[in-house]
């Protein structure tokens, strides 16, 4: 950073500012322009797309506490989980999280959708929404009412059957839950294998799929490695933004609008710093307000995860493939191939279920991963012995938090704060959602491979042991 110097101008005409080269910014980059006689400038703060460890499926394990590619924050204690601080990971790359995420895609549930437009939002119903999902995405297995097939996005299907994941199903469906060919088809629930956003044995991405293909365009500037410090603005207007990139402060002037897609952290956390936000907690941490906003920051939400896990009895689980020479084997196949350990996301099978009788429609998802990690997965690392966990978590949580400025430097971290189990409800379902899970790894089907229960342990049975 130049002590004391004033901010570059950088040359160029830029119609439109993109803040951020996550989904929604990679995205908008390449529909604005498509338009040749449009200028835009997208500016991303972490680097590159073009690792190993964005690139190669099972390495994103490698990304999830490294800062080259990722923010690496923390929560706030959270009350109502012994004040604990959470690992809370973010993207720095082009790409953003989708650049370091598990590669399994979800859609949104058709009654999210439908809820949103009966709340006035007219035009995301479920039917509205479709055609854009249908477009954007290029399914393997083809298209039918549902899915699309020739979009940007490739989705594919996992063809490798692990033994231990068809016990796992095999249970599932002993005790009544339905095999389901297709949850981002006419209905969720039910068990299955996930679909991933895997092309040919290598992530696809927001950056591969949209940004990628849009690099070579003329009226496209993209500027990695640049930190934005602050949105500039004239009265109660952003005009612009400034931002450090290596030694230098540049700054750039949009000659329509500035697009903050900086995420759910960092977004709240730039307005915020200046000057756009609640002016109560801007003045008391020494920021001018701009601009009242009451809103910026708060409802913050999130999922909580909570997971079984157990030792399983048989060598067959991907802690022993992931070590040893057997890594190095499973690196060469990928690099040759495409193909194996490295092609895959940990994450194999999973369901949609609901936690109790009487919902419409499904409250929990659960993963299930034929491996175990050490440190409850913050650090990405498996376990030397032979494991398997099983991950849920609620899809609608009550509980509210929210992201607030620490101070006027935009270098230093927001205080993050999603209060998860805030409420009743939130902790019935985890409560619920653990016991669903214990059920479905107590099946006669996983038997010849079940060992000990790890996580959380079998002392814990009551309501109170299963959330500490």
């Amino acid at each position: 950073m130049r002590t004391g110097a004033a901010p570059i101008a950088i040359e160029g005409r830029h119609d439109y500012i993109i803040v951020g080269a996550g989904s929604a910014g990679c995205v908008l980059a390449n529909r604005l322009t498509a338009d040749p006689r449009t200028p835009v400038l997208l500016l991303e703060a972490g680097g590159s797309d073009a690792h190993p460890y964005v690139r190669a499926p099972a390495a994103f394990l490698k990304t999830l506490a490294n800062p080259r590619f990722n923010w690496c924050y923390t929560t706030e204690p959270v009350p109502e989980a012994e004040n604990r601080a959470m690992f809370f990971p973010r993207g720095k790359v082009l790409g953003g999280s989708s650049s370091i995420n598990g590669h399994l895609y979800v859609r949104g549930q058709a009654r999210d959708f439908d809820t949103w437009a009966q709340l006035g939002n007219r035009g995301w119903s479920y039917d509205d929404v479709l055609p854009y999902f249908r477009r954007l995405e290029d399914r393997s297995s083809g298209a039918d009412a549902y899915r699309g097939a020739g979009g940007p996005l490739h989705v594919s299907d996992i063809h490798e059957r692990h033994p231990i994941c068809e016990a796992f199903i095999a249970g599932a469906e002993s005790i009544g839950i339905p095999r389901n060919p297709d949850y981002n088809g006419a209905s969720q629930e039910g068990v299955f294998y996930y679909q991933r956003t895997i092309r040919n044995g290598h992530r696809d991405s927001a950056a591969t799929a949209f940004l990628h293909p849009a690099m070579g365009r003329a009226n496209l500037r993209i500027e990695t490695g640049a930190r934005v410090l602050r949105l500039n603005t004239a009265g109660r207007h952003v005009t612009g933004v400034t931002w450090r990139q290596g030694r230098e402060t540049r700054f750039a002037r949009a000659g329509r609008e500035v697009l903050l897609a900086a995420g759910a952290v960092n977004s709240p956390h730039l307005l915020q710093v200046s000057g756009i936000g609640p002016a109560a907690h801007l003045n008391a941490i020494g920021v001018e307000v701009v601009n009242d906003l009451p809103g910026v920051g708060e409802s913050f939400q999130d999922h909580y995860a909570t997971r079984v896990a157990h030792r399983v009895t048989q060598p067959v689980t991907l802690n022993e493939r992931a070590r040893g020479p057997r890594l190095w084997w499973e690196i060469a196949d990928w690099l040759m191939t495409g193909r194996g350990l490295i092609a895959f996301s940990p994450a194999h099978v999973g369901l949609f279920l609901r936690s109790r009788p009487g919902l419409e429609e499904p409250d929990l998802q659960f993963v299930f991963t034929p491996a175990s990690y050490d440190e409850g997965g913050a650090t990405g690392r498996l376990e030397r012995l032979p494991g398997m966990t099983l991950g849920v978590w609620q899809m609608r949580p009550e509980s509210r938090g929210y992201v607030r400025a620490r101070s006027p430097d935009p270098a230093e971290p927001p205080a993050i704060q999603p209060n998860y189990l805030a409420t009743h409800t939130d902790r019935r379902a985890a409560i619920d959602g653990l016991r669903l899970a214990r059920r479905l790894l107590a099946t006669e089907a996983l038997v010849p491979f079940r060992g000990e229960e790890r996580v959380p342990g079998r002392e814990c049975e009551s309501d109170d042991s299963l959330l500490s």
